[in-house]
Formats: structure tokens, C-alpha cells, sequence
């Protein structure tokens, strides 16, 4: 449990990590927790028990060994899962007795089920207070959390959940709050909306029990984001369990999320190298900025897919390369910062629901988002870097399946960019073939 605050200003980091990390060979797995929280991931314990080279039997323990709610573990059945994936396998047992757990899993790995099972857990709701906020740095993510809160949720019908974020009328925000009949027990929120509520006393946050940053280096990284989550923080009773999860966490970023924690169960898998996805194929093609479009429409036309997500650098491209591609037919979609709230969730349900089987998306989707038919991947802009496209090409290949990443590269930036990549993840990424056989990167 977490008492400490953090330093009031968080913007230096000249504190050196010391703390041992754990680092996991991965391992595969499949009857997982799902929807945001699927796969198998590699951990450590709170020793910090080195685990190179090794791999974990996941299947050894069953979630009725966590001794959860049974109302808990009957949404866990109905929704399929059996065995909980290695980073739920070392977390939930120390989380749901309210230790605080700072975790580096790939993504489709379980760790949004870590903290919905952990805190659900641990709640036990009180009319008119929140016992439990979640923050994330997108309105599309805190929506889909929110929903899985739905589904764990779904024989505990006294715990309500609410999502906030901007775009949207705080007066509706504010009314729901302070109504003891609609008054959330888990909140779900971006910071900068909650900030707000808790700044006009809306929110009442001295009986948040549990505190969770979902992708919690984006929440940090930026000035502006790491003063609402300090000053929600701040508002929150000292007694209180802190949690932090994302994909990737450096070393600099791990030194500012161990000021919000105590003592913290510290899980890294792989110790930031190696973060490749098992069934993912990545390969490249080198071509000319004008190119571009033709080799999509090639690639649309002869690759098998389920749906595919198409990244670009700009709102302004995104909504060109729509353009074109409805133009030629394709039944695309489009996602980016510059449309309005209602309309973005609209279309994400769209794309999620398998109404659209194309996505032209900003790094804004980049980031937790899971829609499961999703198996290609295509990088139309190279990513800024290498975390960034570790992000974009988790969204296919989830859950244990097949899938297959492309990127283009068109500039001298974007070459050293995948060298960047490449160096940082240990992976070779090869020039795409002429001919790629479906069957590697589409499931039977």
C-alpha cells in the first residue's frame, strides 16, 4: 500500500535505478483471461528471482486457486477462461492484498485483467463513494476499460462503473457524481477530466482504496499529464494501493512511477529487449513516398485478412488515405484526434463490432486498444520510434494468434528508425517476399 507522495516536481530525473529487475523468457499459452486481457506474459516474483532462460508452466494454477469472489469466478468462467496467463499468475495473488505492482508486460498479455480481477476483488462498495480510479492517456481506452470492468462485473450488480473524459459535458460528469444513486464505485477517467472533477470537489477521492495507470508511461512522459495524475494523486487518502502497467517501461520512467509506490511487486519482462510477439511476422518494404499508395492498394488486394489497421503520422493523412480508400472501395474507417468524442467511440464500436474491416488510425489507437480480428498490421508512416511501433504492431497477433506487421520506409529517418527497432528488440525484420503464404500469418 502505497502512503508516500511523490515529489512535488517530477520533471528532473537524476536518481539512478538500482533495483534488481526480473527478466522472463517468454512463454506461450492460450485459455486466457481476453477482450484487454488475453495471452501469456513472462514475470517475477516479489524477490526479483531471476527467470532467464526459463520457462513457467502456466497451466499449473487455475483461477479458483486465487480464491477470488465467487461471483468473480463465475464471470471468469462464463467468459472462457481457465488458466491465468504467467503475468496475472505473478500478480494477482500480491495485488489482491493490496500491494502495489509496477508491470512491464507485451501487449495482449493480461495485464488489464490483473488489475479489473484485483480491484473488483478488493471493493466492497459503499453508496455515493469511489473505491477505485483508473486512469489512461486515450478516451478510446478509458471507454474499453471501462467495459471490461462490465464483464467482470457481471454477477456483482451492486458495483457501478462510470468512464470520464473530455470532450464531453462535465456538468453530466459532475451530476453523476454527486448523486448517490449513480455515484460510480470504480471511475475510469484521462486525467486531465479528472483533474477537473477533483478540483471542483465533484469527486470525492478520500475512499479510493486502489489507484491504477494503465499504460503508465504516456500518462507520465509529458508535463502537463504527470501534474493531474500528481495532483489526483495528492487528493487521494494516503492508505492506498498503487498500480502501474504498460507494454513499455524505461528505466528513467520506472524511477518516476516508483515515487507514487511503496515497495512495490516490480514485474519486467525481458528487461525491455526482446519484446517480440510469438505468431507476429514484421517485415519491411522500401519504396518511394509516392509509391506509397499504390503498394497499399496492392497489398489490400492480394494478403488474406480478417481487418487490418493502417497507421500514418498525421490526422491530415489519416483522413486523405480514408478518403482514397473508400474511393477505391475498400471498407474503411477512420480514428484520429481531430474528430469529436461521440463520433471516435462511434467509430471505434464500428471497426471493434467487425463493421468496418479497415482502420486508418493516428498513434492515438496505437496504444491498449484490442480488437481481436485484427491480424495485419501496416506502418503506411514509420513510427516515431521504437516503442511506438512495438504498440502499433501489438494490435495484431493478440492473444497467442497468428499475424503479420508492415512497415514502409521511404526516408533516410525512416531507415533509422527500423534500425532502431531492430537493435532495440533483438529482431531481425526482413524485406517482405513477393509472395507470402497465408496460411503463417492467418489462424485456421
Amino acid at each position: 500500500m502505497s502512503a508516500a507522495h511523490p515529489e512535488e516536481d517530477l520533471i528532473d530525473y537524476e536518481e539512478d535505478d538500482t533495483t534488481t529487475t526480473t527478466a522472463a523468457a517468454p512463454a506461450t499459452g492460450n485459455g486466457t483471461t481476453g477482450g484487454a486481457a488475453d495471452g501469456a506474459a513472462a514475470g517475477g516474483t516479489g524477490e526479483q528471482k531471476e527467470q532467464k532462460g526459463s520457462y513457467v508452466g502456466i497451466h499449473s494454477t487455475g483461477f479458483r486457486d486465487f480464491l477470488l469472489k465467487p461471483e468473480l469466478l463465475r464471470a471468469i468462467s462464463d467468459l472462457g477462461f481457465e488458466h491465468p496467463s504467467e503475468v496475472q499468475q505473478e500478480c494477482i495473488p500480491q495485488a489482491i492484498l493490496g500491494m502495489d505492482v509496477l508491470c512491464q508486460a507485451k501487449s495482449g498479455m493480461g495485464k488489464t485483467a490483473v488489475f479489473v480481477i484485483s480491484t473488483l476483488q478488493q471493493l466492497e462498495p459503499v453508496a455515493g463513494q469511489v473505491g477505485v480510479i483508473v486512469l489512461c492517456h486515450t478516451r478510446e481506452l478509458a471507454y474499453q476499460i471501462k467495459n471490461e470492468y462490465a464483464r467482470f462485473s457481471k454477477y456483482l450488480p451492486d458495483v457501478r462503473t462510470s468512464v470520464f473524459y473530455g470532450g464531453t459535458s462535465q456538468k453530466s460528469d459532475t451530476e453523476t457524481l454527486k448523486n448517490k444513486d449513480t455515484c460510480p464505485h470504480v471511475v475510469v477517467a484521462t486525467p486531465g477530466r479528472l483533474n477537473a472533477l477533483v478540483r471542483d470537489k465533484s469527486l470525492n477521492a478520500s475512499n479510493v482504496k486502489n489507484f491504477v495507470l494503465d499504460e503508465c508511461d504516456k500518462l507520465l512522459d509529458t508535463v502537463d499529464m504527470r501534474r493531474d495524475v500528481q495532483e489526483i494523486f495528492r487528493a487521494i487518502s494516503g492508505n492506498k494501493q498503487v498500480m502501474m502497467f504498460s507494454a513499455t517501461l524505461s528505466k528513467e520512467i520506472r524511477v518516476t512511477c516508483k515515487k507514487f509506490m511503496q515497495n512495490p511487486l516490480e514485474i519486467y519482462v525481458d528487461d525491455e529487449t526482446k519484446l517480440t510477439l510469438h505468431g507476429l511476422q514484421q517485415h519491411y518494404i522500401k519504396l518511394q513516398e509516392a509509391a506509397k499508395n499504390r503498394k497499399l492498394n496492392d497489398l489490400l488486394d492480394s494478403l488474406e485478412f480478417n481487418q487490418v489497421c493502417i497507421f500514418v503520422k498525421s490526422v491530415n493523412r489519416a483522413t486523405q488515405l480514408d478518403a482514397l480508400l473508400r474511393d477505391c472501395n475498400f471498407p474503411s474507417i477512420c480514428i484520429h484526434s481531430g474528430l469529436p468524442q461521440a463520433e471516435r467511440i462511434k467509430k471505434y464500436q464500428q471497426f471493434k463490432a467487425f463493421e468496418k474491416r479497415i482502420l486508418v488510425a493516428t498513434d492515438i489507437f496505437g496504444r491498449g486498444i484490442d480488437v481481436e480480428r485484427v491480424n495485419i498490421v501496416i506502418n503506411y508512416d514509420t513510427p516515431g520510434d521504437a516503442d511506438s511501433y512495438l504498440h502499433r504492431v501489438g494490435r495484431a497477433g493478440r492473444f497467442g494468434t497468428k499475424g503479420l506487421a508492415i512497415t514502409f520506409v521511404s526516408t533516410e529517418d525512416d531507415q533509422k528508425v527500423l534500425d532502431a527497432i531492430q537493435s532495440r528488440f533483438e529482431v531481425a525484420i526482413p524485406d517482405l517476399p513477393d509472395t507470402i503464404e497465408s496460411s503463417t500469418y492467418m489462424n485456421a
